[in-house]
């Protein structure tokens, strides 16, 4: 009998083996440092991959908007978007297969056809008209669909009406934290706990919370597959490696050092890592520093933004060291980027340009010619989300 293949349409059911808080007391942070044992999957994963997760949605808010349907959750359903063979049951629709957030304008355009109360009309009216988009944009914004239940009672909406205005719940993309080399069985994440306040309700990232607070330890109940990446240390194993990750984007590069230090890399290795304050958020401490003791780590360059008056990031740090970075460059290193796509990645690669022009002597234009070279050339790889 062929073994199972697990993959996205049909993920591993993995169990979480350790679950810890990564930040100390005081922090404005919650960060979790998560064991995901893989063994008996056959799923093997390359240092510098992703584990995708499939998570669950909240049972309170399940709860809640089944109350609000009038409904049980017993009901048949067959949401359009899933492309199902058979029916499912409207609680199984609404726990682990639809997505419960980000209603759309297409929802209004429903909802209002549904709304019977004059009020309500008038309401999803004005957020509707041809010149009320900002204020449409920011309705949203703040709100999920268990809201759009809450706020416009008078609808009368069928399960199956309310599930296929839904989008699939997709599976989250995690960096790997460890080696797959060093942990064959195991894949480590390294997870930021979403919580915030929208619209006067406490809300929850997905899948970091169903991680961090719903899946129990121990159980086989964590639907996961390995979603491969081109990002990845050099193979040969005497090139230099520069790891540009702040907060959650240390992740992959702990696994870079793992797999270094394992395969018994010669070649030198730069960290910078930056969060808000050293005594509270400098993630994975302990390792570094042995790996610094040891000689595999060749520098450490850190960025607290919260630790002084002036804010520092790591691309402060990266033109702090200009000279030595282009060295290292012109010497055949390695550079990484993991992190926020939004600003950090665009600040390094703005600091990298700078640094390029100004330490190579070049024009503007040479310069991006350049680091257009390194990313040709696999020498400059991200990781952002």
């Amino acid at each position: 009998m062929a073994a199972t293949v697990y993959c996205k349409d049909q993920p591993f059911l993995a169990k979480i083996v350790e679950n810890r808080l990564l930040n100390k007391p005081g922090s404005t942070k919650e960060t979790r440092h998560l064991v995901i044992d893989l063994a008996g999957s056959g799923l093997h994963y390359t240092t510098g991959d992703s584990l995708a997760v499939f998570p669950s949605n909240r049972p309170a808010e399940v709860t809640e908007i089944l109350e609000r349907l009038h409904a049980t959750g017993d009901e048949l359903v067959s949401p359009s978007m899933l492309k199902l063979g058979e029916p499912i049951t409207l609680r199984e629709a609404l726990a682990t297969r639809l997505a419960l957030a980000k209603p759309t304008r297409r929802a209004l355009d429903f909802l209002v056809t549904k709304v019977t109360d004059a009020g309500g009309q008038s309401r999803l009216a004005g957020l509707l008209a041809p010149d009320a988009k900002e204020v449409l944009a920011a309705f949203l914004e703040q709100r999920e669909f268990v809201d759009l239940l809450a706020e416009f009672p008078s609808a009368r909406i069928t399960p199956q009406e309310f599930v296929d205005q839904l989008r699939k719940l997709m599976p989250r993309l995690y960096s790997v934290a460890s080696s797959g080399t060093a942990y064959p069985d195991e894949a480590h994440l390294t997870l930021a706990v979403v919580r915030y306040n929208t619209n006067g309700r406490d809300r929850a990232g997905v899948c970091s919370t169903y991680l961090a607070d719903r899946a129990p330890i121990g159980a086989p109940v964590v639907p996961v597959f390995v979603s491969p990446s081109h990002f990845g240390p050099p193979a040969d194993g005497a090139r230099d490696c520069i790891m540009v990750g702040p907060g959650t984007g240390i992740a992959p590069f702990r696994g870079f050092m793992q797999e270094r230090a394992v395969t018994g890399a010669t070649g030198r290795n730069w960290l910078f890592f930056g969060d808000q304050r050293r005594g509270t958020d400098f993630l994975y401490d302990d390792e570094w520093n042995r790996y610094l003791e040891r000689g595999q780590l060749t520098r450490l360059d850190t960025a607290f933004s919260r630790d002084q008056l002036q804010k520092i990031y790591v691309q402060d740090r990266m033109r702090e060291n200009a000279g030595e970075l282009w060295s290292w460059l012109r010497d055949g290193a390695y550079f990484y980027v993991c992190g926020d796509a939004k600003r950090m990645a665009k600040d390094v690669d703005a600091a990298l340009l700078a640094i390029v022009a100004e330490q190579g002597g070049f024009a503007p234009a040479e310069a991006a010619n350049y680091v257009k070279g390194l990313k040709k050339e696999g020498r400059y790889q991200r990781d952002v989300y």
